[in-house]
């Protein structure tokens, strides 16, 4: 028996140049005296193209880094309530979007009532799409990034327009695209190829895919623009690819691809944008056989490990094509350090660990070497 479970995000409004009237029906959706969450590099966007349009906000709050730790999200509570604010207006990537349904969640505890937030995202994740969300904890000595789940979190009105993203750093908006990826394939671990998250996931791929295979090389998007090798409806439809690829984020869970990079991220500070580039293709190969004929939503393959093969060499052709990371050691990552992740996905992440199948630890450790 398949289901889809439904999250309360009551509307997604997208279009180029559609941001300003977007921002000036927020009020209509229940974003009252909002407080504005973003990040030290998207502030300029914040004044030039949302301050003007949200005339009713109480304040901003900048103090977000990446892999949303805790102290960040009490401060940023505390903002909120020494603001008064009575909803977030969350501009940013994963990182922002995981920090207001953070302090959404924790003001619930508090006082009671969730903060309803409106997310204008600037990446490609699709985070503001779904409830779940990351804290990194950082009392111990070891970090360790906690995962929720908590539907009323989830954003209750997204803004997409492509003029969110034309100012966002190459690396991070590209290899935020196949974090969206990530979403789509992972998502395939406990629904079927007739589910709807699957039809729409594989709608998702290859619009990420198409889009991306011809993406310029070596140039940030707005000099890409200004040349026209790419245009507004190329950015837009790499959001709306986003949007399908984790259309259904209440029917779909983490797989190992993901939980990998919440260690690598949470743990010792690999950024969240690019663990997907590293991880997703050979975690798509090495669970091939837990997957089984799933994968073949994704392409025309006649058989469920050529569809793995066939997914993974995609990925890693299109991340290569773009001059992402695609190795650990790319990232300088102390290759000493892969045990202890090694034992923080077993102790933390069974179950994901487990879609490895027989001889699931050495088959771990294995991986991992493969990834640096």
């Amino acid at each position: 028996m398949e289901k889809i479970e439904f999250l309360p995000q009551d509307n997604v409004i997208w279009g180029r140049g559609i941001l300003a009237d977007a921002l000036g029906q927020l009020t209509q959706y229940g974003i009252k005296k909002p407080i504005v969450f973003t990040v030290e590099p998207l502030d300029a966007l914040r004044r030039s193209s949302v301050a003007p349009n949200l005339p009713n906000s109480v304040g901003t709050f900048v103090d977000l880094p990446p892999h949303v730790p805790d102290f960040a999200v009490n401060q940023a509570l505390e903002a909120c309530e020494a603001s008064g604010a009575k909803s977030i207006v969350a501009v940013g990537g994963g990182s922002v979007l995981d920090a207001a349904k953070a302090v959404s969640h924790f003001h619930q505890i508090r006082h009671g009532t969730y903060l309803p937030i409106a997310a204008l995202p600037t990446t490609l994740s699709g985070s503001e799409f779904s409830h779940y969300f990351g804290v990194t904890e950082t009392a111990k000595e070891i970090k360790f990034k906690r995962s929720y789940a908590v539907k009323p979190t989830v954003p209750r009105v997204v803004i997409v327009d492509p003029e969110l993203i034309r100012g966002t750093p190459r690396a991070l908006l590209l290899s935020s695209a196949i974090k969206g990826i990530d979403h789509a394939v992972e998502g395939m671990r406990l629904v079927g190829p007739d589910h709807p998250h699957a039809i729409l996931a594989a709608s998702g791929v290859r619009r990420f895919l198409d889009v991306l295979s011809s993406w310029p090389a070596n140039v940030e998007t707005e000099e890409a623009l200004q040349r026209h090798e790419v245009d507004l409806d190329d950015l837009l439809q790499l959001q709306l690819a986003a949007w399908h690829c984790y259309f259904f984020p209440a029917s779909v869970i983490y797989g190992l691809s993901h939980r990998i990079g919440h260690i690598l991220g949470g743990t010792y500070g690999v950024p969240h944008s690019v663990t997907s580039c590293v991880t997703l293709a050979p975690v798509i190969r090495a669970c091939s056989t837990f997957y089984g004929e799933k994968l073949r939503i994704f392409n025309d393959a006649v058989s469920g490990v050529e569809a793995a093969s066939k997914l993974s060499g995609d990925i890693e052709a299109v991340v290569t094509r773009l001059g992402l990371p695609a190795r650990l050691r790319d990232l300088n990552f102390d290759h000493d350090k892969l045990s202890a992740v090694a034992t923080l996905l077993i102790e933390n992440y069974p179950r994901e660990v487990a879609d490895l199948r027989e001889g699931a630890a050495q088959r771990l450790t294995d991986l991992l070497e493969r990834l640096w």
